[in-house]
């Protein structure tokens, strides 16, 4: 049975990139990969033909030798001068061998790049191991500062470079050696039957890197504890939950690594006056029956700080809103800004005076005609038709009868 075009396996061109060659191989490694596809005898003979494939157009010899004498280029013998690069001859060695490239190098290069294990991600991998931790800050602010912005001190607690050592974590600031365990990679690679199982090297912790005379005075960590002040500006606008990152204000890094960050996020302080609502601020405001009556102005407070007047119409109800626009929260890195609303509250008179009292006596029994009170004349309009309907109800059990009187 002919060998199948190694392009159809993978999907791709001739004329296909190294890097489109390392997508599409991806792509069809992930799908039929053995532990995608525990048992499958069909999957795990495509997940080989396709290694297969690969190993030979990702290498610019082989491709070439392939696209010029097909798969006769890795017989032996074959090919005008038989061409046997590694000795290659499609075979798949589960021992590690993949006809003189080892499968899990391939692997390696096609997937580390995600995880951080391939060859070039060992340094990431070191710096990752080596990274100090992220720190958390809550800081609390006024409603006024959220409005108007503010530089603030912070003063904590953290893990900073070692001064005897310089960070290194090695005596007389010395620089950490490779770890004749892992060779520097941090872990640990075993091959088992088809599989390859890693783990980190209980050497170096996964640091890939070891300290023959570790810094006493940091243990050869390379950091000690130390009280730090930072100054952190919150722009205005800010509201309850945000966050602020500080990049490198973190951690220092274990034996010299990079540090990590700082994360200040914002609690707002209740106010006296206002709720907040996004970009919105809102407040109530008690105003004199009288006012509410006969109209007039009030004063309230604003978040600048400042005075502002409202002019309320005669006739005002309680909970009747007003808007002003332009006048509530500052809004993050912009010149808008939200609205502030007003809701009244009429105050009912207390502690009347007997003349007072009088006054409110004639108010009552002034002309019924003019609807003083809308809200309560249409409220006892409609109990007194409700009463009216409950008094003309037919009694249960019985069918309500009617008859016209005849002129």
């Amino acid at each position: 049975m002919s060998k199948k075009d190694y392009y159809d396996l993978l999907g791709v061109t001739k004329s296909a990139s190294a890097d489109d060659l390392k997508k599409a191989y991806r792509k069809l490694a992930m799908k039929y990969h053995p532990d995608k596809n525990p048992g499958d005898k069909e999957s795990e003979k495509k997940f080989k033909e396709i290694n297969e494939a690969y190993d030979v157009l990702k290498d610019p010899d082989k491709k070439a030798a392939y696209d010029r004498y097909g798969h006769a280029a890795f017989e032996q013998g074959g090919g005008q001068g038989g061409f046997n690069p590694g000795g290659f001859g499609g075979g798949f060695d589960f021992s590690g061998g993949f006809g003189g490239a080892n499968f899990a190098d391939i692997i390696d290069e096609v997937f580390g790049e995600f995880s951080g294990q391939g060859r070039r991600g060992q340094s990431q991998q070191r710096d990752a191991a080596l990274r100090g931790n992220d720190i958390r800050y809550n800081l609390e602010i006024t409603l006024e500062e959220a409005f108007t912005g503010l530089t603030s001190t912070l003063r904590f607690s953290a893990p900073c470079p070692c001064t005897s050592c310089n960070g290194s974590g090695a005596e007389g600031g010395a620089a950490p050696v490779q770890c004749k365990t892992c060779h520097g990679r941090g872990k640990l690679r075993f091959q088992q039957g088809f599989f390859t199982v890693e783990r980190t090297c209980s050497a170096c912790q996964g640091v890939g890197q070891s300290i023959d005379k570790p810094c006493r005075p940091c243990s050869g960590t390379g950091r000690m504890k130390k009280e730090r002040t930072i100054e952190v500006k919150i722009p205005a606008g800010v509201d309850e939950g945000t966050r602020i990152r500080l990049g490198g204000d973190g951690e220092a890094g274990l034996r010299g690594g990079p540090s990590g960050d700082l994360y200040v996020f914002i609690h707002i302080k209740p106010h006296r006056f206002f709720k907040r609502h996004e970009h919105d601020i809102a407040c109530k405001v008690p105003i004199p029956m009288t006012t509410a009556a006969l109209g007039g102005e009030v004063e309230v407070p604003s978040i600048e700080g400042a005075a502002v007047k409202i002019k309320i119409p005669a006739g005002t109800q309680s909970n009747h809103q007003f808007r002003l626009k332009g006048k509530g929260m500052s809004l993050l890195r912009s010149t808008s800004r939200g609205d502030m609303y007003v809701e009244t509250i009429v105050e009912t008179p207390v502690n009347l005076t007997k003349r007072q009292k009088e006054l409110l006596e004639e108010f009552e029994k002034g002309d019924e005609e003019h609807a003083s009170s809308p809200q309560s004349a249409g409220f006892f309009s409609k109990v007194k038709d409700f009463f009216d309907d409950l008094s003309g109800a037919t009694p249960k059990g019985k069918n309500k009868t009617s008859s016209k009187k005849e002129k």
